[in-house]
């Protein structure tokens, strides 16, 4: 939603500009100051954000572990009955296949589990960091005297100048604070 608003807004500043005329464009632009950060790159390039990525490597690499280790148990389990199959008699045949079928759903619904709690922990620490820039960024603005720091996001802004973007010094001063 208020990514909306700030489409919604920038959106309507432009078109102000566009429909005041020769005039006021000239005069409006000499007192604007517009910057950019491209988030998603601060969000990976900062010291909290390569912190919060190796954190979550240490979780992938916790669940593949476990993930072989899970499969390893089904795939003996599977060969277990396959060796015992022409020994048993059909009852208990029956009755190892559905408790090796109930093992491979409860398998499947870990496997669903475990890599929605990773990726709610990421999405998490990412957010988190991201709150940490944007903090950086209004201080930025206030500091600076920018009328708007907009993200840039190819899907909203088409181009701009290098001139503008802040992505490193808000990196940066996002590092520098956290020291």
């Amino acid at each position: 939603m208020k990514g909306k608003n700030v489409m919604i807004t920038v959106g309507i500043l432009f078109i102000s500009l566009a429909w005041g005329g020769q005039a006021l464009v000239q005069a409006q632009t000499s007192s604007l100051k517009i910057g950019f950060v491209d988030i998603q790159k601060a969000v990976n390039e900062c010291n909290a954000g390569k912190e919060a990525k190796k954190a979550i490597i240490k979780e992938v690499e916790k669940f593949q572990r476990l993930f072989a280790d899970k499969q390893k148990e089904l795939q003996t389990m599977k060969e277990s009955l396959d060796k015992q199959a022409p020994m048993l008699t059909p009852d208990a045949r029956a009755a190892k296949e559905k408790e090796l079928q109930a093992k491979v759903r409860e398998f499947q619904r870990w496997q669903e589990d475990s890599q929605n709690e990773v990726n709610q922990k990421r999405m998490e620490m990412e957010r988190a960091v991201a709150l940490g820039l944007q903090k950086v960024i209004q201080k930025l603005g206030a500091d600076e005297g920018f009328t708007c720091i907009l993200e840039l996001n190819e899907n909203i802004v088409l181009f701009a100048s290098k001139a503008v973007d802040l992505t490193d010094r808000v990196i940066k001063l996002h590092d520098a604070q956290k020291k």
